[in-house]
Order: C-alpha cells, then structure tokens, then sequence
C-alpha cells in the first residue's frame, strides 16, 4: 500500500481518493500513513476523499464525514457533529468500592454494562457503564460521587463505530 501511495502522488495530484490507505499496515505503519496524508493535504492544500470502515482513519484525518448506507446519504458534516446530533449522551465508567445491586445503580442512568466480562452473571458488581444524557451530565456524576464510594471515575464518548451503527441501524436520514 505504501508504495502503490508513493507512486499514485509522484505528479502532486489535488485529489486522491484513498480506498481503505492502512489496511493490512501495522500500527507504526498506520501512524506514518496518516501523519503523511495530513502533511500532504496542508502541504499541498491537495483533496482527500477517502473511503474506509477504519474509524481510526477516520478520526485522525477527517474534517468533513459522509455516511452514506444503501445508497442513501446519511449524514454529512463534521465528526464532532455527527457525535452532538446522534450521541447526545456520554459514557460513565465507575469503579465502586463496594458491589451495588443492578436496581440500586438504575437511579443514576441507563446501565451499559455492569461488571466485567468474566462476571457478567454477578448482578452485584463493582465496575459500572452507564449512559447519560449530556444535559443530565453534570447533575448525574455530582449524585454518583455523593451517594457511592468511588474509587474511579472516568466520562467519555460513547465510540464513533458505535454511533455510526446506531445511525446505519436507525436509517436516519441527515
């Protein structure tokens, strides 16, 4: 791939339509990819329309998405967009001190996942995923951290390859 790359931008193209560019690559190689077409596009001020189900790609060199299923155009717009509009909640993850029962840790948001793959049989678990509503976002930890003894907490994004099953999944149309 990297050298069918090579050759492909010999004559300085202002457009490359790039068909999945780190496939098959090793995670140095793929960092190397990524970093030269970034250079190459402000370099060159050069297109890149690129095609890939990579999220990884994705995120590191996309301004601009489209998703387009069966035909039919999705979404298009930036990738901090299409997070607001389709994932308007975050992702808690709580280590507890002590293991809770599954209806006491429903008050505080929709349950993710609760313990461990290796103990998902246990209802009563120390490790928690739940999903909030962004707007809930600040009001909800607030109440975790005051009511449980937590030993960590972290917020996240719920993964861009999750939102854009939902979208595929749903059919939303932009």
């Amino acid at each position: 791939m990297k050298a069918e790359l090579l050759a492909a931008l010999l004559h300085r193209p202002q457009v490359l339509f790039l068909d999945e560019p780190t496939l098959g690559l090793d995670v140095n190689a793929q960092v190397g990819v990524r970093d030269f077409l970034r250079e190459y596009n402000q370099r060159y001020q050069a297109t890149v329309l690129l095609t890939s189900h990579y999220m990884a790609d994705i995120t590191a060199l996309c301004e601009r998405v489209l998703l387009i299923h069966q035909g039919n155009l999705m979404y298009d717009g930036s990738l901090d967009g299409l997070l607001e509009r389709f994932a308007p909640y975050r992702e808690v993850h709580v280590e507890l001190a002590h293991p809770l029962g599954v209806e006491k840790l429903t008050n505080y948001g929709e349950l993710k996942k609760v313990g461990s793959d290796k103990r998902e049989a246990d209802l009563s678990q120390t490790s928690v995923c739940f999903i909030v509503q962004q707007e809930a976002l600040t009001r909800t930890v607030s109440r975790i951290l005051a009511d449980l003894e937590v030993v960590d907490l972290t917020v996240s994004e719920p993964p861009i390859e999750e939102v854009i099953g939902r979208v595929f999944q749903a059919g939303i149309v932009s």
